[in-house]
């Protein structure tokens, strides 16, 4: 049975104009062509961000560089945003996909 959380970033991520569902380090995740834009990883999101956007997010509550290894190698570009933040999810996924299609 699907959890919440994901229940809910699938709801997002479909939302997403052009998004694909399928899978990064055998996670969810969508995709705009062939590029990841967001993931779903320990019950939260994770997004593709860059400049303020990036910024805004990673002053958030909770919120780190994603590190799917846990071996201290973080994505510097990835933000994982847990659930408690999912206020900002549809706004972070809607930038993340406008900044892999290079928009």
């Amino acid at each position: 049975m699907m959890s919440e959380e994901e229940a809910y970033f699938n709801r997002v991520g479909e939302a997403i104009n052009g998004g694909q569902k399928s899978q990064m380090f055998g996670k969810p995740c969508y995709k705009i062509g062939k590029k990841a834009f967001v993931c779903f990883f320990e019950h939260s999101m994770v997004f593709k961000l860059s400049g303020e956007v990036h910024k805004m997010a990673m002053s958030l509550e909770g919120v780190h560089l994603f590190d799917p290894s846990g071996k201290s190698r973080p994505m510097k570009e990835w933000v994982q945003v847990p659930f408690e933040s999912k206020d900002k999810w549809v706004e972070f996924a809607k930038e993340a996909a406008d900044y892999v299609a290079g928009n």
